[in-house]
């Protein structure tokens, strides 16, 4: 059976994720492996991500959200599959 060319997945980071640079350091990764989404702040303190691309790709994307930018403290990454929208590039929402 072959593999889908593109997945989506939801991640859930918490810790100390906001005010930090993480939406940024999300993006700036999301755009350089070629993923396409969002991420955006939640009223809880996490911040969610929602990612689109080669399964490959997302692997990668996964292990770079567990680190996050310098002055973050990335406490865990809940990950769920979801299903593929189409967005044309990764961008941060409100």
């Amino acid at each position: 059976m072959a593999r889908p060319s593109v997945v989506a997945r939801r991640y859930f980071i918490s810790g100390r994720v906001q005010g930090v640079g993480y939406r940024f350091y999300a993006q700036h990764h999301a755009e350089r492996l070629g993923v396409r989404g969002y991420t955006r702040n939640l009223d809880d303190g996490r911040v969610e991500v929602y990612a689109v691309a080669a399964p490959d790709a997302l692997s990668e994307y996964f292990a770079l959200l567990h680190q996050g930018p310098r002055f973050a403290d990335v406490r865990r990454v809940e990950e769920q599959e979801a299903a593929v929208q189409q967005y044309g590039s990764f961008r941060i929402e409100a």
